[in-house]
């Protein structure tokens, strides 16, 4: 392989992260690894910002997170965010940031889900909750004091799984209102060993291949079940998606592999990739100062998809409403 373009501040990074002392994550406690990913926040991301609401919540046993820039809305669209950390690692803090930024761009309400970690929860617990949550969502629940019309899912890494495996169970079986967009954010999709991606950028690139395996070992997923491996599920009916990889990333090519299945299956589209940036960035805003651009041309595509979508959906109800009106008269 010819040597990959790296972005000078990556570089940097990379340079800091492989010289800290110390065990890696791989080689320390569940508990521990959560530690350290804490810690990295403050250091690694920008500060939250100021919203007019921040609340947490709960559905049932699940902890949530509600972000506005707005004190009151009309009905509308709600993001509902699964954070990534390999299903063993990360929670409401480590992507708070980055949720509270979603909000204020894309002028909308987020929901961040802080679902049960592997390994003392393991597979299928954190589709099972992310699936809950979303569906408790969709029925407006007055603890969250919205009205919601539809819902636009998204995640990174293994919550770019959650994404895609949570919007597969919503087509299979809807819940209350619909999924119109969902944004899976370099996910895991599929058996990474598959994949040339996996081999080039195994070490070195923050995510690992040792690091992937500790994951792996920790979540115990049934293997030939769709929810850990969603690329093998039918894509016919998935709401329209943008998916963004990182090209340095171990998981890139399961990524553009899923986009690649979607456009076969007829499924609009927006395929984006970070070139010469790593795994994880969306949360590395500070430490990878570039990586602001990326997130922001994504949050500006995703504003006009969920635009579309949302005025697609209004339109399809209303039309709807006549014929029922229409046959009624009959």
């Amino acid at each position: 392989m010819s040597q990959p373009y790296v972005r000078p501040d990556v570089r940097m990074f990379l340079e800091f992260l492989n010289n800290i002392p110390g065990p890696k994550m791989h080689e320390v406690t569940a508990p521990e690894a959560r530690a350290t990913y804490a810690a990295m926040k403050d250091v690694a991301d920008p500060p939250a910002g100021e919203l007019a609401i921040k609340r947490d919540l709960k559905c049932g046993d699940i902890p949530l997170r509600l972000y506005d820039a707005r004190e009151r809305r009309q009905p509308g669209p709600v993001m509902v965010f699964f954070h990534g950390g390999g299903f063993v690692i990360g929670d409401l803090e480590t992507h708070d940031s980055f949720c509270a930024e979603a909000a204020r761009a894309l002028d909308l309400p987020v929901v961040a889900v802080d679902y049960r970690l592997a390994p003392e929860h393991p597979f299928p617990a954190a589709p099972d909750d992310c699936e809950a949550a979303t569906r408790w969502i969709a029925t407006s629940p007055a603890e969250l004091g919205l009205k919601v019309a539809s819902l636009v899912l998204a995640g990174d890494s293994a919550g770019g799984n959650l994404t895609i495996v949570t919007a597969q169970q919503l087509r299979d079986r809807p819940a209350e209102v619909p999924v119109i967009v969902q944004w899976p954010i370099y996910p895991a999709v599929d058996d990474a060993t598959k994949y040339q991606s996996f081999h080039d950028f195994g070490d070195g690139f923050l995510l690992t291949r040792d690091g992937m395996q500790w994951f792996f070992d920790a979540y115990r997923a049934t293997e030939d079940d769709i929810r850990h491996t969603p690329i093998l599920h039918r894509h016919e009916g998935t709401p329209p998606t943008l998916l963004i990889t990182a090209s340095l990333d171990p998981i890139r090519d399961q990524g553009r592999a899923y986009a690649a299945e979607l456009i076969r299956a007829g499924v609009p589209t927006v395929y984006r990739e970070a070139v010469g940036n790593i795994h994880g960035f969306i949360t590395l805003r500070k430490a990878i100062p570039s990586s602001a651009g990326d997130v922001a041309a994504c949050f500006r595509i995703l504003k006009d998809m969920i635009n579309e979508a949302e005025a697609d959906r209004v339109m399809a109800e209303a039309a709807q409403g006549a014929d029922t009106v229409a046959a009624a008269a009959e």
